[in-house]
């Protein structure tokens, strides 16, 4: 169970709220009032997160934080003020804070925050024990990476593992979404029980009911004994769907009654047998054009879609090649074939690549390379010399130009944009300002879980722009971190 989270505010109002709200998300909270009560509470416990509010009955809640990073120096401090100068910011980002609240704030963004900490923490934790571990260990699991995206997807790992939520990951073929659905599971409260992958493609679609929900004897021709499916092979456990976009839809309405029900009924058989699985779905389809072309149930979507998750295409991570092909390498060796190395330099244009395959491309490719080369350090030339066979990756292509005035450039798009909408005359500025902000922010805050900060870090912008153009281009931050639903309102905003 996670540790607990220390609050440390003397009005009892805005405590009651905080608790409230973070008691929402399954956490445990430990109120007090004083600089005092806080220290005794650190000596005689261990906490995952301390929010505490500057100005308190007996000090500076700042000023005394030195006593608290020498307590536990990895402990994610949040800082609540009504004393919104600029040098109480100054203070408290200079302390290391992981965010600073002035009063009054939102609630939402105060949680969002919270978990956030408590997840980079675990995230921290889980790469000093991966660090520790040796290359020879079979039973890592190959979640690598220290890229912005991945960084992302490693948080929102940390927010399933306490729940049993319907995940759904998105993602390229190749980008690992099995290895996903695997560490949730192996990390989560069900590994000691089974973790069932059915690839619901690759099953003809007279066979998927039966390979799902099992069947009885004499169901159909050659069903001589009872059979067990895949929902209940995976009991205690987990049960991964991947590719769930190619599943045909009479058994695409069959799981979905399946999921509301919490039963299932074997092929030809009367007993309504209960679910004890935790479903993981995977595709790489954009779901959304096979919805409205009635191929894909919108129901089904939206109960598969609680927690969706993205992963990013192995382009859009270069800074991951390297330590992903160092794995591969080892990987290699514990199979059989002779150790190498990289040199940097052949790192570097395994970086510049492609890689339509994604993760599981590069892995094939090293494969390749090791069982080639003959040196025990793999250089820039032997990689050149296999990159230029045919098949093999693509390097990354150059960035379009933004000024390009043809049809598919910006401007071209721009004329497109402006016959559609027609702007009045005095409102062209503010209106085409508007389209190109809420897709841009979006996107910053999709790649980054919602963490507002990060996002406008990654934007180049100062936070409270960013969070003003949130709110008046009506974005819903909820819904773009996975914690929420499209069109969840903000809670109350707490005055000092």
């Amino acid at each position: 169970m996670t540790d607990p989270v220390l609050l440390v505010e003397d009005d009892n109002s805005i405590a009651i709220v905080i608790s409230a709200a973070l008691e929402a998300e399954g956490l445990r909270v430990m109120r007090c009032e004083t600089i005092a009560a806080r220290d005794e509470a650190l000596r005689n416990g261990r906490f995952a997160i301390l929010l505490t509010d500057v100005m308190l009955k007996d000090g500076d809640g700042i000023a005394t934080l030195a006593d608290v990073r020498a307590r536990d120096p990895d402990m994610p401090v949040i800082i609540l003020s009504a004393q919104n100068t600029l040098d109480t910011a100054v203070r408290a980002t200079d302390t290391g804070a992981f965010e600073y609240f002035p009063k009054p704030f939102d609630l939402d963004d105060l949680v969002r925050a919270a978990l956030q900490a408590i997840g980079e923490r675990a995230s921290a934790s889980g790469d000093t024990a991966q660090n520790a571990a040796t290359d020879n260990d079979a039973t890592q699991l190959p979640l690598i990476g220290r890229s912005p995206p991945m960084q992302a997807v490693f948080r929102m790992i940390t927010r399933v593992l306490r729940n049993d939520l319907t995940v759904l990951i998105l993602g390229e073929s190749g980008t690992g979404k099995e290895v996903v659905a695997e560490t949730i599971h192996q990390l989560g409260s069900r590994r000691g029980n089974p973790f069932v992958a059915v690839n619901t493609a690759a099953i003809p679609a007279e066979l998927i009911e039966s390979e799902l929900f099992g069947h009885e004897k004499g169901a159909f021709t050659g069903a001589v004994a009872r059979h067990a499916g895949k929902f209940e092979q995976a009991r205690g456990g987990t049960l991964f769907l991947d590719e769930i976009g190619d599943m045909p839809m009479q058994a695409q309405t069959r799981l979905l009654r399946a999921l509301q029900s919490g039963t299932i009924l074997r092929v030809g058989g009367r007993e309504e047998v209960a679910i004890d699985a935790r479903i993981i779905a995977a595709t790489n389809r954009d779901l959304g054009p096979l919805i409205q072309a009635g191929k894909f149930r919108e129901d089904l979507f939206y109960r598969l879609n609680v927690v969706p998750m993205k992963l990013p295409p192995l382009r859009e991570r270069g800074s991951d090649v390297a330590a992903l092909a160092t794995h591969f390498l080892n990987r290699a060796a514990q199979d059989g074939l002779a150790r190498h190395r990289l040199s940097d330099a052949a790192a570097t244009l395994l970086s510049q690549q492609y890689w339509r395959g994604n993760v599981r491309e590069l892995k094939n490719f090293i494969y390749r390379l090791v069982l080639f080369s003959r040196e025990e350090t793999i250089d820039v030339d032997a990689v050149s010399a296999l990159l230029n066979e045919a098949g093999g990756p693509a390097p990354i292509p150059p960035p379009q130009d933004v000024t390009d005035t043809s049809e598919n450039g910006f401007e071209g798009a721009l004329g497109r944009w402006m016959a559609a909408h027609e702007p009045a005359s005095g409102d062209i500025y503010a209106s085409a300002l508007a389209a190109f902000e809420k897709p841009l922010f979006e996107h910053a805050l999709r790649t980054t879980g919602g963490n507002q900060l990060r996002a406008a870090e990654m934007l180049g912008i100062n936070r409270n722009t960013l969070r003003k153009r949130v709110n008046e281009l009506g974005i819903d931050v909820d819904a773009l971190s996975g914690r929420g639903a499209p069109g969840t309102s903000s809670r109350q905003i707490l005055q000092p």
